[in-house]
């Protein structure tokens, strides 16, 4: 592939990998109808896990068989996605003046997305397919993509709760059912891949 295709390739991965909803999006929504900052830094903190998670696999995918592990990752992301959204229905709304240190955001998010077999499993898959076809471009536009969304996202959330403040209850309980709704999938996928193994 050419610079601008691998670059554009990237750019499309990228948001295939960020854009479609799931439970990352959905913690980065909560947090950002309390702030834009929370919002960006639970976001940051998404980035910095795939980050680790393409310079893991692509690292061990040419030492290890990593796909012996997925019914395992499905069945550890199938009870953090349930801890997850008992954690978001229990959440106060946030008191204004009230500070969460953003490192504390920052670390709990990127635990939570190391932990998010969505984002293990696309780098295990779709990520360590492109690594063999792509170059420094097509990671430049994926983590390109990437940065655009998690700058834009918690933006478009949190300007929508403060003109639709009764918007925040709402995205609560709907982030904690997608949350709720994944666990039940994971839950099925890890059965179907024990049955199978």
């Amino acid at each position: 592939m050419t610079g601008p295709v691998e670059l554009g390739s990237g750019v499309l991965l990228g948001f295939s990998l960020a854009a479609p909803p799931g439970p990352m999006n959905a913690l980065i929504a909560v947090r950002a109808t309390r702030s834009y900052g929370a919002g960006l830094v639970t976001a940051g903190g998404a980035l910095t896990a795939d980050a680790i998670l393409g310079l893991v696999v692509f690292t061990l995918g040419s030492l290890v068989d990593l796909s012996r592990f997925v019914a395992y990752v499905y069945s550890l992301g199938g009870v953090v996605m349930v801890l997850v959204a008992i954690l978001l229905l229990r959440d106060r709304p946030a008191d204004p003046e009230a500070r969460i240190p953003a490192l504390t955001t920052y670390s709990q998010a990127l635990a939570f997305a190391l932990r998010n077999p969505f984002q293990i499993v696309w780098w295990l898959t779709a990520g360590i397919a492109f690594a063999y076809v792509g170059g420094a471009w097509l990671f430049a536009g994926l983590f390109g993509a990437i940065g655009i969304w998690i700058v834009t996202f918690p933006w478009l959330v949190h300007r929508g709760s403060l003109r639709f403040p009764s918007v925040r209850g709402w995205i609560k309980v709907a982030s904690a059912a997608v949350m709720l709704g994944f666990a039940a999938y994971l839950a099925v996928q890890a059965a179907l891949v024990f049955r199978a193994g």
